[in-house]
């Protein structure tokens, strides 16, 4: 199987299953980044050299721009594809968007917690529908570096060990789970190995979908931005392939966590979407940010 990938190498391969994630570096250029970024304080209504104007410690802002990520990021779509077993298994189009999710200052006055189930924040992603073991919804999860982050410097912890708990606790619950029913301290207490999210520009995090995160202080007061779009699957996830070697990485860490394989998951409710107050709150937040556009122009 490993000789069929695009960009994963087999030590990819295994740290991806022990690990629920991996680094794609050099995804894109800062220069590339820069043409999406360079209107973020306008947006914002912020000055970058006035701290005392950053109203708000983060923020999850709304998309603008929306674009083909085979274009963008080539080896980031390329990695997508072998972490799902192929192209065709990924919905298209597979596109990114300008929706920063901007860390300025959170928790700058507190002391350093470093990254342990004690801290604060932790949640499982996908806050617009009902959740099942094979749910489509979210193939993987993604953490794309729009800026530099450093150690203390507002990274994404990351509970690299939650695949296997929160693998299980889906399947016992053939009738999905909402967003907010997830039991996230039980979840992320059965966790050991947690990872501070650092790098540069231009890296990639692909996670698996069960992975559970959360948003790390900024005791530097350096700005952060990242987006964290999923990758939608074309078809649920299986667990009961005829063939083992048609698993993909995503459907073997789940299996690896249930400690089974094969796996057959009945669905016993129907899938649901949900529309999350995020939603309507960037509606709002996208206008205001128009207008200040607007006015620059």
């Amino acid at each position: 199987m490993t000789s069929g990938y695009q960009v994963l190498t087999e030590a990819q391969e295994q740290e991806f299953l022990d690990n629920g994630f991996v680094v794609i570096h050099d995804c894109f250029t800062p220069e590339a980044a820069a043409e999406y970024t360079d209107h973020v304080w306008t947006r914002l209504g912020y000055d970058p050299d006035d701290q005392s104007t950053w109203a708000q410690s983060s923020i999850h802002m709304p998309s603008h721009h929306r674009f083909d990520v085979g274009e963008f990021a080539p080896k980031a779509w390329q990695a997508a594809c072998d972490l799902l077993g192929g192209e065709d298994r990924i919905a298209k189009p597979y596109v990114w968007g300008d929706g920063f999710i901007v860390n300025l200052r959170e928790g700058a006055d507190l002391p350093w917690q470093p990254a342990s189930a004690q801290a604060r924040g932790w949640h499982k992603d996908g806050d617009f529908f009902r959740h099942f073991l094979d749910s489509p919804e979210q193939g993987l999860l993604t953490l794309v570096l729009w800026s530099d982050v450093q150690h203390q410097g507002g990274a994404t912890f990351v509970a690299a060990d939650s695949v296997g708990p929160v693998a299980r606790y889906l399947a016992e619950r053939p009738g999905g789970v909402l967003p907010n029913e997830f039991d996230v301290p039980g979840l992320v207490g059965q966790c050991e190995n947690f990872v501070e999210a650092t790098g540069r520009i231009g890296d990639v995090f692909l996670l698996h979908p069960f992975v559970l995160h959360a948003k790390a202080q900024n005791l530097l007061r350096l700005p952060r931005l990242i987006t964290n779009p999923p990758v939608h699957l074309a078809e649920p996830m299986r667990f009961d392939r005829e063939n083992p070697e048609d698993f993909s990485l995503v459907e073997r860490a789940v299996l690896r966590g249930l400690g089974v394989e094969p796996h057959e998951f009945v669905r016993t409710a129907p899938r649901e979407a949900v529309v999350p107050e995020r939603v309507r709150r960037q509606e709002r937040m996208k206008a205001e940010e128009e207008a200040r556009l607007s006015g620059r122009r």
